[in-house]
């Protein structure tokens, strides 16, 4: 289940105590202190995936601190694996400290302590985290520590485990309750995958392991090239340098294959456009040229076929009698919550 909560809740005087108790109560005892207590704003959610668990915070500059006393207080005996977006945090714990690091994931034991800052910029710090239980993570501790505050970079199975972690804070308050555990298997095969792979022992995995973090290379890299006319089966399978009948294997167990999965992603996209307010000038086929149809006819008929009407007729329900609020939003887009934050 899906929670959040929102500074903007809490008079303005109150919220920077608010902020420190949540955090301590709800992920674990630290010490925060901030230079902009008088005007703090924060927002935090979490979704429980069973297995793991995955928070998103948004919070003004401030710096925290966890002792060897916050930690006989309360730890959940986790690995933390947090991508640190907007403005830079640095990280410090065993002695290391992992320099300022924004646009990547940094990861973190609660069993040891730890210090935060993100107090150096006047933007606030975004933070989208995985929660592993460390008896969760198929990985042996003494090896999982040497990643610890190592800056770990949103590139390669990053940018695979970044797109996931950022698409479960955005779609996951929308699935049904059966289907949280199943990302939560997902999150930690992935998340094994890539730390393993940093350590340079993806190989040493198991092979369930592998063929998760290749089958979500593999849609990410969909994801990525959609507006490709040339993007095919072939074209993935090459690019995760395998075969095709291993790319097919990849995919049996989903509920669509892999043209079929770059079809619908398509006419998505498409879908969302023609009701974005901001496209309304745009040509429909000049939108459905940037997905990848290079058919008018071909494109009106697959769309007319997955949605029961035409693109015209979308585009006019969509922004026609009730305007932007009419808008059909991209599963994909926006933040969940009662608050909606930039």
């Amino acid at each position: 289940m899906w929670t959040s909560v929102s500074a903007a809740d809490v008079p303005v005087e109150d919220r920077f105590e608010w902020f420190t108790e949540t955090v301590s109560t709800d992920l674990m005892p630290v010490a925060i202190d901030t230079e902009r207590a008088g005007d703090f704003d924060a927002w935090l959610g979490e979704l429980d995936l069973g297995t793991a668990k995955l928070s998103a915070y948004e919070f003004s500059p401030l710096r925290s601190r966890r002792t060897p006393a916050h930690i006989r207080r309360g730890d959940p005996e986790q690995y933390q694996l947090a991508l640190v977006e907007v403005s830079a945090m640095r990280t410090c714990q065993f002695g290391r400290e992992s320099g300022p690091v924004v646009d990547g994931f940094v990861l973190t034991n609660t069993s040891a302590p730890l210090a935060c800052d993100n107090s150096g910029d006047d933007r606030p710090t975004r933070v989208v985290m995985l929660q592993i239980p460390r008896s969760e993570l198929a990985l042996r501790a003494e090896r999982a520590d040497r990643l610890v505050v190592a800056g770990l970079p949103r590139t390669g199975l990053g940018a695979v485990m970044a797109d996931f972690m950022t698409s479960v804070r955005d779609n996951g308050p929308d699935c049904r309750p059966e289907e949280l555990p199943v990302l939560g298997r997902v999150a930690l095969d992935l998340a094994t995958a890539y730390l393993a792979d940093q350590l340079g022992a993806l190989a040493a995995t198991g092979p369930e392991v592998r063929a998760r973090a290749a089958l979500e290379q593999a849609k990410t890299f969909i994801e990525r090239n959609l507006g490709d006319p040339e993007l095919t089966p072939g074209v993935v399978a090459a690019r995760l340098n395998v075969s095709l009948r291993s790319l097919y294997a990849l995919f049996r167990d989903e509920p669509e294959g892999v043209a079929a999965l770059i079809r619908r992603r398509r006419l998505e996209r498409c879908r969302d456009d023609l009701a974005r307010p901001e496209l309304r000038d745009l040509p429909v086929q000049t939108i459905a040229v940037r997905s990848g149809f290079t058919s008018p006819t071909v494109f009106g008929r697959a769309f007319r076929q997955e949605f029961g009407r035409t693109p015209t007729e979308h585009r006019r329900r969509a922004l026609g009698t009730d305007g932007a609020r009419g808008v059909e939003r991209s599963r994909t887009q926006g933040r969940p919550g009662s608050k909606e934050r930039p």
